[in-house]
């Protein structure tokens, strides 16, 4: 085979990976603040954002509950900065910068207030969004949220400090590369969250009082996030709710890297969080 001809067939590979990879799910494209921020629209009904963890993509966290949530609310699905079908860009990456993305994504679409959940570090962001932008949120589904380091096991953030690429769960590789069949990004995006991981600061107590949505705190009771931790944000938001599950970290919403893909209890989640949002 001619190199000029190879090239041309790799050249068209590449672009056929790419275009299945943003088509598979027939989502869409938005700038925002110089961003090209992917989103996904499913079902009907009041607007429900679903915000991922790092390292993830809307499918690797949601993938087994966004279409029963679908069935009750419009779920307009992000996928963040560096993540998935969204392309990193030359700005540092913060939870305050996601908030202010997803923000502008919903001025965009024309909505004026939305439920917002978010699992793992997403939910530091939906914590954010509710901090810097009040007036979009109705009500808050905070899934495995971190607001304070002291919610992290003793020595997270120094075996952070240490974190290598091949101690991502390949699931997770995976799960990008599907979305986003490109390496460099893969790596890019693994860096960005240890880094702003690593660099992560407190959100005062007085920042979560001032926060007046309803808000349901989802934890489970062998993860990363101290369950103590998950109950004291619980009683610092002044209309917390609190629920407790089995299992580790995103196994109560069949996150990717959960173990058993058969259990019951993300139909059981699902029913909790539609309960909650229709009170």
């Amino acid at each position: 085979m001619k190199p000029r001809f190879l090239v041309l067939v790799i050249l068209l590979m590449t672009t056929h990976l790419q275009m299945n990879a943003q088509q598979a799910k027939n989502g869409n494209y938005a700038t925002v603040n110089g961003l090209k921020m992917y989103y996904e629209l499913h079902g009907k009904g009041m607007p429900l954002v679903l915000l991922h963890g790092g390292g993830s993509t809307i499918e690797s966290n949601y993938g087994r509950v966004l279409p029963d949530l679908a069935k009750t609310h419009q779920v307009i699905a992000v996928e963040l900065q560096a993540h998935g079908h969204t392309p990193d860009i030359d700005r540092p990456l913060s939870f305050e910068q996601d908030a202010d993305d997803v923000a502008a994504l919903l001025k965009q679409l024309h909505i004026e207030k939305a439920d917002i959940m978010g699992f793992s570090n997403g939910a530091t962001t939906s914590l954010q969004i509710a901090i810097r932008h009040p007036k979009l949120v109705n009500k808050l589904v905070l899934a495995s949220a971190l607001y304070k380091r002291e919610g992290m096991p003793d020595g997270f953030f120094k075996g952070m400090e240490q974190a290598t690429f091949d101690q991502m769960p390949q699931p997770l590789k995976d799960a990008y590369l599907k979305a986003n069949p490109d390496p460099k990004g893969l790596d890019a995006m693994f860096h960005r969250d240890v880094a702003r991981m690593v660099s992560f600061k407190d959100i005062s107590d007085e920042q979560i009082r001032n926060i007046q949505a309803p808000a349901l705190v989802i934890n489970g009771d062998r993860e990363v996030i101290k369950a103590e931790h998950a109950f004291a944000l619980s009683r610092v938001l002044p209309h917390g709710q609190l629920a407790i599950l089995p299992g580790g970290h995103g196994d109560y919403i069949g996150e990717i890297c959960a173990p058993d893909r058969n259990s019951k209890i993300p139909a059981l989640v699902v029913g909790m969080i539609n309960e909650f949002l229709k009170q």
